[in-house]
């Protein structure tokens, strides 16, 4: 076990380990800690921890000082020049014809660097740009193309259910997302419906996820062929929540094909009465 604080570079930025050394830190204070961009201002969003040596990077760096007065005032004035910044840059991608969008600039600490973020559909040659832009600042440019999920974690917004957007509030490293978790929680697969303003699958399809295949398993699928009070029948629905099963029962007659005919109402069942007897369509899970 090795003792560390956590700190956050943006508010729902990532959080990394630093070793507080003898400094007395409490959350939420400012301090001055090196990093490979060079001293870098950051707020302090875990106060001293033990943690397993494997969920540390080494070398583990210090925190250098507590920020004073000096490094809290530059650094507002770096948050503040950030404006001014983002208004030059877009003039120059303008006037070069350039196909890029701009989503945030950031000052380093030390003003040694600038940092501008652009989305972008492919490569953009901005050679010409960084030219202009090192006349105009006076110091190094560096350009990044981020995706779409980073720029709304930049920008912000409002999601679909009224809240401010997970990925700008709280929510620190993006996690994967795929179609299938929708279908494991029986969701609708219309795009619009379960995609965020991003474009890309919502994040919160990733939550419940890991709830809805443990509760799924040897719970009966649509089209399963089970054993209930009543007799045989088919599965045609399945509430997973509510561990209700819909089902129709097979009458004991049969079709000109040879197929049992299945009865036309529709029979609720809890899932503990009934046993899966016949594999239908493959799960989700």
């Amino acid at each position: 076990m090795i003792e560390v604080v956590g700190v956050r570079f943006k508010t729902n930025g990532k959080m990394y380990y630093f070793s507080p050394g003898d400094i007395e830190i409490s959350e939420g204070d400012g301090v001055i800690v090196e990093t490979a961009r060079g001293m870098e201002y950051a707020t302090v969003s875990m106060a001293r921890t033990m943690v397993k040596d494997d969920n540390v990077v080494k070398p583990l760096k210090s925190i250098v000082r507590i920020a004073d007065e000096k490094d809290i005032k530059r650094h507002e004035e770096n948050e503040a020049r950030k404006a001014e910044a983002m208004k030059l840059c877009q003039e120059k991608i303008t006037r070069h014809g350039l196909e890029m969008k701009l989503i945030d600039v950031e000052y380093t600490f030390d003003n040694n660097k600038i940092v501008f973020y652009f989305t972008a559909d492919g490569r953009i040659d901005f050679r010409e740009l960084v030219k202009d832009l090192a006349s105009v600042f006076r110091m190094r440019i560096e350009l990044r193309q981020v995706g779409v999920r980073d720029e709304a974690k930049m920008l912000g917004g409002v999601g679909c259910c009224g809240r401010p957007l997970c990925c700008a509030s709280w929510l620190a490293d993006f996690q994967p997302v795929s179609i299938k978790m929708a279908k494991n929680q029986n969701l609708s697969l219309n795009p619009t419906k379960i995609s965020g303003i991003c474009g890309r699958l919502m994040c919160c399809l990733k939550y419940e996820n890991d709830v809805y295949c443990q509760m799924r398993k040897g719970f009966p699928d649509v089209n399963d062929i089970v054993e209930t009070p009543e007799g045989r029948a088919k599965v045609v629905d399945a509430d997973i929540l509510r561990e209700i099963v819909k089902v129709r029962i097979f009458t004991g007659e049969k079709d000109e094909d040879g197929q049992e005919k299945l009865g036309s109402d529709i029979v609720e069942f809890t899932r503990d009465k009934v046993k899966k007897v016949q594999k239908g369509k493959k799960q989700a899970c």
